[in-house]
């Protein structure tokens, strides 16, 4: 399908193809809705059998092309959020049971802190002390992503180190 009397060659249709690839946002949605005009006649149905494109996209890249208004997009609000920001309760719970098991790193050149405490005692201590419910407490490999964001480190403690004759 093709519009002013030229037929889409297979050349042509993998050069469009690649072109939309490489391009994101706005300008992928520009560039399909001005192909969808010169080829499809300005049909964003036509465009998604044509070269497999997502009609919606196409339809928004039409309006924007039409109206001169860009639509911005809202990566930021996709995906889930850190268990940390969806309830700040737990990151404070971390600090105070971790406060009495770590220490900083000996040499202080990083503001890292060790801790002889592990994932799966931070979980349970979570449940156990702090009364958190067993269903809403993360998951142990989550605890420890917190503990690793958090700059906890997993070592044994180190009390003194002897001197060296």
């Amino acid at each position: 399908m093709a519009g002013q009397g030229e037929a889409i060659t297979e050349k042509m249709r993998e050069v469009i193809l690649d072109a939309a690839r490489r391009l994101t946002g706005w300008k992928r949605r520009a560039f399909q809705a001005k192909v969808a005009a010169e080829y499809c006649g300005g049909s964003a149905r036509s465009a998604e059998r044509e070269f497999g494109w997502g009609r919606r996209t196409v339809e928004v890249g039409l309006h924007e092309a039409r109206t001169g208004i860009i639509c911005i997009d809202n990566f930021e609000a996709r995906g889930n959020k850190r268990a940390e920001v969806r309830d700040p309760r737990l990151e404070a719970d971390i600090h105070a049971l971790l406060e009495g098991h770590s220490q900083a790193e000996p040499r202080l050149r990083t503001r890292l802190g060790y801790t002889r405490i592990t994932a799966r005692a931070v979980r349970k201590a979570l449940i156990e002390e702090k009364g958190w419910d067993a269903a809403q407490v993360a998951s142990e490999r989550t605890i420890s992503d917190i503990l690793n964001r958090l700059g906890y480190r997993l070592r044994s403690v180190q009390k003194t180190k002897p001197e060296k004759k």
